[in-house]
């Protein structure tokens, strides 16, 4: 275990997308990392190194969660910043959802947020700091007729009042939550999906680019008098369509 103080992060769903943006993000500014994903030992973009712990599982899963909050201590001794981004996303008519659609969105992104951040609090009490960002949806909060996405909205509308709430919490433990709601953002996710279609949902015209959301949540990092706040990366969307 190293002794130094370099701040640690975790980051859930750090295979591609945000998480791997978010993951390569911290390294280059000299955190010490532990990435997971269901299956991330074997990415080609992140390799394990002195500084970057790869741990694959299922994070809805309460025994990965375990793990990786204990590779954090055991490998760096200590937890700054969990980035709970792990998440899943199933457009569809909402009559059409099956149980398993439910199950699986439902595990993805509420089960390995709730999981997750119980396993990081305890260390970040230790600590007397901490600080959890929550990677929501502005979908979820405005929601378009256009793209039928029940799920997403059931599983991501809490995270700005859960941030709030534990936000209030663990206020006196100096932890700080809070929630980040990308737009349609440039990922793998919509790698086959019509980019000019999703490019008008946001009045500027364009889709989010990962380093957008990289942004945002180092800003949130960096500004500790901040917390129980929501930021919409989403191109002007929560202030209403043209």
């Amino acid at each position: 275990m190293k002794t130094t103080q370099q701040p640690v992060g975790i980051v859930t769903g750090a295979s591609s997308g945000i998480g791997l943006g978010l993951t390569q993000a911290l390294l280059e500014r000299s955190y010490r990392v532990v990435a997971n994903s269901r299956s991330i030992s074997g990415s080609k973009d992140v390799k394990s190194s002195e500084d970057l712990v790869l741990i694959d599982g299922d994070v809805s899963k309460k025994a990965t969660a375990v793990k990786v909050a204990e590779a954090a201590i055991e490998h760096f001794g200590r937890i700054d910043l969990l980035v709970n981004n792990a998440g899943i996303f199933i457009p569809k008519p909402f009559s059409e959802y099956t149980e398993d659609d439910y199950n699986l969105v439902m595990n993805t992104n509420v089960a390995s947020f709730f999981f997750m951040t119980q396993q990081v609090i305890p260390q970040m009490r230790k600590q007397n700091s901490g600080h959890v960002v929550n990677i929501s949806a502005v979908l979820a909060d405005q929601p378009s007729g256009s793209v039928p996405a029940l799920l997403a909205v059931l599983s991501k509308s809490p995270m700005p009042a859960v941030s709030k709430a534990l936000a209030l919490e663990y206020a006196a433990n100096n932890i700080r939550f809070n929630t980040v709601s990308p737009g349609n953002i440039n990922t793998p996710m919509h790698a086959k999906d019509n980019h000019a279609a999703l490019a008008k949902f946001h009045p500027l015209g364009r889709m989010g680019e990962i380093s957008d959301i990289v942004d945002a949540v180092l800003y949130l990092q960096n500004a500790t008098f901040v917390t129980g706040e929501n930021i919409r990366v989403d191109g002007g969307v929560h202030a209403g369509r043209q």
